[in-house]
């Protein structure tokens, strides 16, 4: 099948890279052009700019993976551009309620819009990324050669009207938020607790064979204090991408608690004011594993 794909950063090339792997066709647009032509060179086509990249398209299949912070502005470039029944995708960390807004605004020009909530981080081009898909089911149809490629098998669902999937993964991420202090909390305590000399990594590497705790975040805390047990030259500023904070919002207009992960956001707000120990230290190398963010802001 053959797709367009605005947006090459840390997963947006990896999931180009992926889908070339596995025989799709991929039309490529970046800001920079590094991207571009890594992509090129595993056999991808670079456009120039939007007009461009509808042109070579038939029929016409978009997908984003940009920043929340500049889709509005990608999405108002594109949609105008694309014929009635194209199909424009969103896979970045969208708020619900703009992916609601601009399934509503897509619709009225006869363009189906997909919101597909994806997670994966820098691991996803081997191990494959799971998806949560909102929207049309008629266009999820139609892309559907390009979901079993980038997911693993079973990793990906239709999870109902637009807006759904960003929903979802935005739950996903809270969740993830909980989880990752949990653990960071854990090797802390196992760090500076009554009991020294505990070889965090070991503890780390027993809880993966068959523990209750195991897990793909506890064996990313295990490889980083492998490698730097004390985990030296980690400022331990750790941030906040935005869905963990919808989610809490949404929540308070329902009426959820969600104390633990509320808890977990505070935390990374507090360290990004100066408050930091072992435990925000974890958090940040835990998040330079999966996806490649920075260790030090």
């Amino acid at each position: 099948m053959k797709i367009g794909f605005s947006g090459l950063g840390r997963m947006g090339g990896n999931m180009t890279a992926r889908l070339l792997e596995k025989g799709h066709q991929v039309v490529v647009l970046n800001r920079s052009p590094e991207p571009v032509a890594a992509a090129v060179a595993l056999g991808a086509e670079a456009a120039t700019d939007y007009a461009d990249l509808v042109s070579k398209l038939d029929p016409v299949v978009i997908w984003l993976m940009l920043p929340e912070s500049v889709t509005d502005a990608h999405f108002e470039q594109v949609l105008p551009l694309m014929p009635k029944g194209s199909i424009l995708i969103d896979g970045g960390n969208s708020r619900f309620t703009n992916s609601q807004r601009r399934a509503e605004t897509a619709n009225a020009r006869g363009v189906h819009f997909l919101d597909i909530g994806t997670s994966g981080g820098i691991l996803g081009r081997k191990a494959g990324y799971a998806m949560m898909v909102g929207g049309n089911a008629e266009a999820i149809a139609i892309v559907r050669p390009i979901l079993d490629s980038l997911a693993p098998p079973d990793g990906w669902a239709h999870f109902g009207e637009p807006g759904s999937g960003h929903y979802t993964k935005m739950i996903h991420n809270a969740i993830e938020y909980g989880m990752m202090e949990s653990y960071a909390e854990g090797y802390r305590m196992l760090k500076e607790g009554p009991i020294k000399g505990i070889d965090l990594a070991k503890a780390g590497a027993v809880w993966q064979r068959g523990s209750i705790v195991q897990s793909l975040l506890n064996e990313m805390a295990r490889q980083a204090l492998a490698e730097n047990p004390d985990l030296e030259g980690i400022e331990g500023v750790v941030a906040e991408s935005g869905e963990a904070r919808w989610a809490l919002e949404t929540a308070k207009d329902v009426g959820i608690e969600m104390p633990s992960i509320q808890a977990s956001f505070d935390v990374r707000l507090a360290s990004q004011q100066g408050k930091i120990n072992f435990a925000t230290k974890l958090l940040a190398a835990i998040r330079n594993k999966f996806g490649g963010h920075q260790i030090n802001p």
